[in-house]
């Protein structure tokens, strides 16, 4: 058996930290991570965005 390969990401206190912040919900900032990279203001700006398209 195989293991799967970790994959980078936040801490989950930095995911909470993020979603207390920007209005997102956990898993949000999750994908955005996946998506924008580890870089907190371009994590904030699109969970932000997120947020108020609600």
């Amino acid at each position: 058996m195989t293991k799967d390969p970790e994959r980078p990401g936040l801490a989950a206190e930095a995911v909470r930290t993020l979603a207390r912040e920007s209005g997102a919900t956990e898993q949000q900032i999750r994908d955005i991570v996946l998506l924008v990279g580890f870089d907190r203001s371009s994590i904030l700006r699109e969970a932000r965005l997120l947020a108020k398209d609600g």
